[in-house]
């Protein structure tokens, strides 16, 4: 069995809060074999990252690292200011969303945190379900302009990106802004996306899915796959967490994927 251990958020250096919120416990799912990824797995609105880890300790890929961390828990708009573990603060789920681009600025730097000490030789991505997906594709988006939203520069080498049931914050301006860019434009069409929607989702609707894949290829995201699971609500099964971690092995090139 992997080990699976916890350590604080406070404990790594450099890490910011959410406007004085601390990120709670960080789990991390050891490798069973040599480590040749470590991908940050992000959890949805009122969960954490031990329930995380126990969902991936079972998946049988023995090169992968999975770092789980928890989210500050916060006043979230969408359940009238009630607080709970949340990456981001965030209202109804709908076309005129906004975007806490504080928030996801702090939890998008907790996670490259996370990553900033793994190994030169290891492959590093972020995936999450939901919130979590939200943010995995928001720290997506930093790595191909460079920049968080604030302008402060981002230096992580992302190399793939998944999404479960979740949506694309800055999704009307994203085509302008990678459009600047020729780097910008060169990350856009390098890092591989994989993104998996519910179509009887009933919290984040599979249009969503849909539209966060369709604004990604516009702004010059080339290698989007994305999935439906018919029938599927508002959570994972066995069969869809296998599909795109088989993928995600894939594409890392690691050991036993071919």
């Amino acid at each position: 069995m992997a080990l699976v251990e916890y350590v604080s958020g406070k404990t790594f250096v450099g890490s910011r809060s959410a406007r004085g919120y601390e990120f709670g416990r960080t789990y991390v799912v050891r490798p069973k074999g040599k480590h040749q990824a470590t991908i940050v797995w992000l959890h949805g609105l009122g969960d954490n990252g031990s329930s995380s880890s126990q969902l991936l300790e079972s998946l049988p890929f023995p090169n992968i690292k999975w770092i789980c961390p928890t989210a500050p828990s916060r006043p979230v708009s969408l359940l009238g200011g009630f607080p709970c573990t949340a990456w981001f603060d965030v209202g109804e789920i709908s076309e005129d969303l906004h975007d806490d681009i504080e928030g996801l600025d702090a939890s998008a730097a907790h996670i490259a945190n996370l990553l900033s000490t793994e190994p030169t030789d290891v492959k590093v991505g972020i995936g999450g379900f939901s919130m979590g997906a939200a943010i995995a594709l928001y720290s997506t988006t930093c790595y191909a302009l460079g920049r968080y939203g604030t302008g402060q520069p981002y230096t992580i080498n992302l190399r793939a990106t998944v999404g479960l049931s979740g949506w694309l914050p800055g999704w009307r301006s994203l085509r302008s802004k990678i459009e600047r860019s020729n780097e910008a434009t060169r990350r856009a069409a390098s890092i591989p996306i994989i993104l998996a929607h519910g179509t009887s989702d009933d919290v984040v609707p599979y249009s969503f899915g849909e539209k966060s894949a369709h604004s990604l290829g516009m702004a010059g995201f080339r290698q989007v796959v994305f999935k439906p699971y018919e029938g599927l609500g508002h959570y994972t099964v066995p069969k869809e967490m296998e599909e795109v971690v088989h993928w995600l092995a894939s594409r890392l090139g690691l050991d036993g994927s071919r």
